[in-house]
């Protein structure tokens, strides 16, 4: 097999794509030709160091292919499934060895592109959209990079709840794609204060929630979009972490909740990771969510697709194809 390994942190140079023995599944494993692999911001903050993993180590945490073996005690899945995953390390590769009881059935209709690209912010925007609170019809929303891959699924599963929503964008062509999402509103962060447009489009009331996961540039004037007793939802940092600050904030700035959620507490157990990955599937199946893919590339420019992804020049996925 090949696989994609660091043995430093740093740059996107130091990923290498490297020969490897394919394990076999032990017991309770199930041994997935990967037919796509999911690139996502995470991958960049564990190769860069501001995650800290072990190393050497594999890259990558999602993707989609099909079952070649089965170890004892496997009767969740059997050679021939087409199946997906996330959260499991090492996904930049050919091949790898998932627990099968973490393995989802892609249904017909999903392929395997759309199946990778599915799963980390598919089952992302999935908590987001559906366990961050109350949300009523109605209700305004505020959600940071709208065109993304994140964003533009949030946009979508907000908008099946008859949410308002403003999204933030870069330039014109990720207007397109955050509108054809289901935004709203558009408010162009490179040309406007988001602040201000936020408070203008909501008659200075701010949003029930703000979706952030942009972090350090963001952060304050994000907590200012709140409304009252609103939420702030802080889910990454593209623009680096946050400073601490005061909570006493929360209290002046109207009882405002703010959370850091992470997607491994909300997949973590086998039944809800089934619910809300089978939820995304059957919505991309029955054509009422959009995927969208960015650009696919092969493991071997692993390194391109980080550089891709970090500049913010992507719209939607970037995917790796073995």
């Amino acid at each position: 097999m090949k696989a994609v390994r660091i043995y430093e942190t740093g740059g996107p140079e130091v990923m290498k794509l490297e020969e490897l023995p394919t394990p076999e599944p032990k017991r309770g494993e199930a041994l997935v030709r990967v037919q796509a692999a999911g690139v996502n911001f995470i991958d960049t903050y564990q190769r860069s160091g501001a995650y800290k993993s072990a190393l050497p180590s594999g890259v990558g945490s999602e993707g989609a292919g099909t079952v070649e073996a089965v170890g004892d005690g496997v009767s969740a899945v059997a050679v021939g499934d087409r199946v997906a995953w996330c959260l499991i390390p090492g996904s930049y590769a050919t091949h790898i060895a998932v627990p099968s009881h973490r393995l989802v059935h892609l249904p017909d209709g999903v392929d395997a592109p759309r199946g990778a690209a599915a799963m980390l912010q598919g089952t992302t925007a999935h908590y987001l959209a559906y366990s961050m609170g109350a949300l009523g019809p109605g209700d305004t929303c505020l959600v940071h990079a709208a065109a993304g891959g994140v964003g533009a699924l949030l946009c979508q599963m907000l908008k099946m709840r008859n949410v308002r929503v403003i999204g933030t964008v870069s330039t014109e062509a990720k207007a397109r794609v955050a509108r054809e999402a289901g935004a709203d509103e558009i408010i162009f962060y490179t040309r406007q204060d988001f602040e201000a447009e936020t408070k203008r489009l909501t008659n200075g009331a701010g949003a029930a929630i703000v979706y952030d996961s942009v972090g350090k540039d963001t952060f304050d004037k994000s907590l200012n979009c709140v409304r009252v007793r609103g939420s702030l939802v802080l889910f990454g940092q593209s623009s680096g972490a946050v400073p601490p600050f005061d909570p006493q904030l929360l209290n002046a700035k109207g009882s405002l909740w703010l959370t850091r959620p992470t997607l491994t507490h909300y997949i973590a157990e086998d039944e809800e990771l089934r619910w809300r990955a089978g939820e995304v599937l059957d919505w991309i199946a029955g054509g009422k969510l959009q995927i969208r893919i960015d650009r696919s590339l092969p493991l071997a420019e692993a390194g391109e697709a980080h550089r891709a992804l970090t500049s913010r020049e992507t719209m939607g996925k970037v995917l790796l194809i073995p």
